[in-house]
């Protein structure tokens, strides 16, 4: 392969027109005007633009308020401007300007003779300057190959700017899928239960249009071009090969009425119906859509009793885009019906809809969203019109592609309808909050004509509003829901509200809690779950198999179930005396992986052979101890239990082994605070989460604000915030990092009493509730996912779990949030101290275990940095980036799916990694200590007497607890101490992979 770099291109050499059928044009089908149009001289010899950060913001406004493409369309409409009428071509690998730094290279590649290899692990882009010969309303299509990519299942994710601005708010977010696979056979385990297969990625061009992430329209995004220049720029981060991009007329989808006239005559088909089995499918465009296990009694293949993965879908078919595509062989030239076997039982009287595709394209615009209603069983659903009647399709003989894919294109004008209630809700409450002072005083009168003269006006329109959106979504649905009605109960309490007007004030509270209400609903109107047993392609003249149980079937099915429910091969109780018994304390799916490690990896190079268990609940430890039945190694545990193991003996002490420094090194210092006691380690970290600051880049550029590298830079940006009606999130109850940044340890030395009555304690605890009181930080925060989402949050502090959230859920942020090391104290010398603990699982060891050799080796095994690295590349292959395996080690976290920039913020921080030790009564530190922030917050009380009165109660029951277990006698004489390490210095041990 020849490959040229991108340098070596003269930008502006697409500017050249190239005649269709010419000699070196590209191949270009009829209609096709030339391509693109030739740049100015200027345009040619401008050097390479600088990279930029971020997408283009000129048209952005603070949160995000350009204009929804639903609206530009329906403006579109009123002007008149039509569709256009030929296309234009622009080859790829002929950028006009590109970022500088970025890895691009030209040439032919994987059957292609010229193309652009994207490659790179951050933000780039690319430009290509055309000629629109006449103005209208275009697709944008493109030939891409995706190459190996940053993260596992990765879509491709463009921010597109057109002329140097977003001409709607959905061209920040649009996706490109890449196509994956189930491995087969299905693999079983040794008790006969399928392990659900990974997926792996089949690599192959595809021409797709640009559709927007969240799947809110149906049909591809189409882009208003005036005649002239113009200046296509994509930005984004995952690796990728474009051929060509293409700029075509729309196409005019037409009712299946049309469609079904224009059909051509054929005879009726003699052949019999094709039965697909839905697990069965050619391939998928998301890792996260799964196959489950179902136990009715019509299900095939029939599950009798074990694992057996019949079925595809539920609740992990539900997010926007995601589709499956099925093939089947039509054996006669004819007219077909389609039906499915289907369950749609997730929420109650909800709809689902799908997308329906025959050959990549949809044939009418019927199936553009075709509603899939609410049922409590498995049911038959023939594809059907209004009057029930199946949809008939042409299909000749040969070869044939099905898809179905989640839309929420019937719902987004619901979606933004309750966007901008809850816009105007929130404006409402702000007035009312400058009215009152944020205080309820019900000896206050109010004059609401005199205070806020257009209140009534605002509260009628968000009532009318609401049970306008009510009344929509019913229509969508076919039937009440949840939703629907919680929208019309909404609408009735405002009504109620305004029935006395002066009271109002004293109701801002509903009106908050109102708002909270209506905002929930976007999450539960984005799910659209369906779950599919079987596939039915018939001919018109031929009935459908019969698609559900039987009465009697249904009863036999129930009855063969609840013996099957005695099979003993995963009771905890019944441990097998001859392997290693491990019980994780995770889903099913971790559980499988596991095993399936072990039995390839472990068992072959150690001899030990390995039987893993799910652990439901760490409380059955507990209740397994007591009956003398206990596992040798326990996985997934959360990080206070061990101690409170180690206090009564339970587990066994980890640095006794003799290779246990090694061990040790593998992790941070901070990480073992937790683990240690009585001078002894009684787990390893398995797992741990981060604390980071999140941004919306797009906002805090808007506002000029920089990221808070400070406790008292985040003090000075909240009044400009606020002024914004915009807000910082800090977790209330993460109290951690004010703390350890201002040099104030939990407890003293030698573990005995808490360390909190100290100058810098007593800094600490005023800085952390002067955040809430003095700042004005909110104090409780229901969702901050849904607050940063929506931009009324653009900054705030929060953990791995909010990272996996956005990553997995909101494609419409791609290149608008980052993250950054949490904003610590300033210290004498000029740095920054940014101590922050995170929480963790962990594994021990069982003192009663007589393997603990054969369990040690285990550990060391689990916790190596191959197995843990291979561990999360598979679990995240199999399941998709929301199971993005959060490693205790530095150095398997490095070789996981993470996006470069993100990894270096996080592995920074991991340097000010150090959590709370676990102490004979130390759940009391906890608790008082939320108490002390109450007092102060909530009821006025003075921080340093609340503190005080805090650590008083900590120390009684830490003394109580000392006098139990023979740390400090009757007399209340020191018998013997608990000697706490010393972490005072950032971990060395990610330096190696910090850039």
């Amino acid at each position: 392969m020849t490959v040229q770099s991108v340098q070596s291109v003269q930008p502006g050499r697409t500017g050249q027109t190239v005649e269709p059928g010419q000699p070196g044009s590209r191949q270009s089908s009829p209609g096709w005007t030339g391509l693109i149009g030739k740049a100015s001289a200027a345009e040619a010899s401008k050097p390479p633009q600088p990279d930029a950060s971020g997408p283009a913001d000129t048209a952005s406004n603070v949160g995000g308020a350009e204009p929804y493409y639903a609206g530009l369309i329906e403006d579109w409409q009123k002007q008149g401007i039509k569709d256009a009428e030929s296309g234009i071509l622009i080859p790829a690998a002929e950028p006009s300007a590109y970022s500088t730094g970025g890895s691009f290279a030209s040439g032919g590649f994987e059957g292609k003779p010229h193309v652009l290899q994207w490659k790179g692990t951050k933000t780039q882009w690319v430009e290509y300057t055309f000629r629109v010969p006449a103005a209208g309303l275009y697709e944008i299509h493109v030939t891409y190959r995706p190459l190996e990519g940053n993260g596992v299942g990765n879509a491709i994710v463009w921010d597109v700017t057109l002329d140097g601005r977003h001409p709607f708010r959905e061209a920040s977010s649009i996706s490109l899928y890449r196509k994956w696979k189930d491995a087969r056979p299905i693999l079983k385990n040794e008790d006969g239960d399928e392990v659900r297969p990974r997926s792996f990625e089949a690599r192959e061009w595809q021409t797709k249009p640009f559709i927007d992430s969240e799947g809110a329209y149906a049909e591809p995004l189409k882009w208003n071009l005036g005649e002239g220049m113009h200046t296509l720029r994509l930005s984004g981060v995952e690796p990728v090969a474009l051929d060509e991009i293409r700029l075509v007329p729309p196409q005019k989808l037409k009712s299946y009425t049309d469609v079904r006239a224009a059909y051509a005559k054929s005879a009726p088909v003699q052949a019999k119906a094709i039965t697909l089995q839905a697990e069965e499918m050619e391939y998928k465009n998301d890792t996260s859509i799964k196959l489950f296990s179902d136990t009715d009694a019509r299900t095939v293949p029939a599950a009798k009793g074990y694992i057996t993965y019949n079925t595809v879908g539920g609740r992990r078919w539900v997010y926007q885009n995601q589709e499956i595509t099925w093939s089947f062989e039509v054996p006669e030239t004819g007219t077909y019906k389609l039906a499915m076997r289907a369950l749609q039982n997730q929420y109650s009287q909800k709809s689902s809809f799908r997308t329906i595709k025959l050959d990549g394209q949809v044939p009418f615009r019927e199936f553009l969203a075709y509603r899939f209603p609410y049922h409590s069983d498995w049911k038959g659903r023939t594809l059907q019109d209004g009057d029930r009647k199946p949809y008939e399709l042409q299909l000749d003989k040969g070869r044939h592609t099905l898809s179905m894919a989640v839309t929420h294109a019937p719902v987004k004008p619901v979606l933004i309808g309750i966007d901008d209630v809850s816009a105007q809700l929130r404006s409402i409450e702000q007035d009312l909050r400058s009215l009152t002072g944020g205080i309820v005083d019900r000896n206050r009168t109010y004059k609401i004509a005199q205070d806020l003269p257009d209140l009534p006006e605002r509260l009628d329109l968000a009532a009318r509003r609401l049970a306008d959106l009510s009344a929509q979504l019913q229509s969508v649905n076919g039937d009440k829901d949840n939703v629907s009605q919680g929208l019309d109960t909404s609408a009735q309490d405002i009504r109620k509200l305004l029935e006395k007007l002066d009271d109002i004030p004293y109701y801002t509270d509903q009106i908050t809690l109102m708002n909270e209400k209506i905002s929930s609903f976007i999450e539960t109107l984005l799910q659209q779950p369906l779950q599919l047993d079987e596939i039915y392609i018939a001919p018109v003249e031929q009935p459908f198999p019969s698609m559900e149980a039987s009465w009697l079937s249904g009863i036999a099915g129930t009855v063969a179930n609840f013996f099957y429910s005695f099979q003993s091969r995963n009771q905890l109780s019944r441990l097998d005396e001859r392997v290693l018994n491990v019980w994780v304390q995770r889903g099913r799916d971790y559980v499988d992986q596991l095993q399936q490690l072990a039995d390839e990896w472990f068992t072959p190079d150690t001899g030990i052979k390995v039987k893993v268990n799910l652990l439901p609940t760490a409380q059955l430890l507990v209740m397994s101890n007591a009956a003398g039945i206990q596992p040798d190694v326990a996985l997934g545990l959360t990080q206070d239990l061990p101690v409170d193991y180690a206090i009564r003996g339970s587990v066994a002490d980890l640095s006794q082994f003799p290779d246990f420094q090694e061990l040790y090194r593998r992790f941070s210092p901070g990480s073992w605070l937790p683990l240690y006691y009585n001078k002894g380690y009684y787990a390893i970290p398995e797992t741990q989460s981060f604390q980071v600051l999140f941004y919306r880049k797009d906002i805090l550029r808007q506002l000029h604000l920089e990221v808070p590298e400070t406790w008292d830079d985040v003090n000075a940006m909240l009044p400009t915030l606020q002024q914004h009606s915009l807000n910082f999130y800090s977790n209330s109850k993460d109290y951690t990092p004010f703390f350890y940044q201002n040099q104030s340890d939990f407890y003293s030395a030698d573990g005995l009493s808490t360390a909190l009555s100290t100058p810098q304690g007593f800094k600490a605890f005023k800085q952390w509730t002067d955040l809430f009181n003095i700042y004005a930080v909110e104090k409780e925060v229901p969702s901050f996912y849904q607050h940063f989402r929506r931009g009324t949050m653009p900054v705030g502090v929060s953990d791995y779990n909010m990272y996996v959230q956005l990553a997995a859920a909101a494609p419409e942020l791609n290149g608008r949030w980052g993250i950054a090391e949490i904003p610590g104290v300033r210290q004498p010398d000029g740095t920054i101290e940014r101590w922050a603990g995170g929480g963790q699982r962990t594994g021990v060891i069982f003192a009663k275990s007589k393997k603990q050799d054969q369990a040690w080796t285990f550990i060391k095994w689990w916790t190596s940095a191959e197995v843990q690295a291979r561990y999360g590349n598979d679990i995240e292959a199999v399941n998709g980036v929301a199971f993005r395996w959060n490693t205790s080690i530095a150095d398997a976290f490095v070789k996981l799916p993470w996006k470069q920039e993100d990894a270096q913020v996080i592995l920074k921080q991991w340097r000010w990694y150090k959590d709370i030790p676990n102490l004979p009564g130390g759940y009391f530190l906890e608790r008082e200590l939320k108490n002390a922030w109450l007092r102060t917050v909530v009821d006025g009380v003075n921080f340093r007497s609340s503190l005080e009165t805090a650590v008083l109660d900590i120390d009684r029951e830490l003394r109580r607890k000392q006098q139990e277990f023979g740390y400090v006698d009757q007399d209340g004489r020191t018998v013997k101490t608990l000697d706490l390490p010393v972490i005072d210095t950032p971990w060395e041990g990610v330096d190696a992979y910090v850039k």
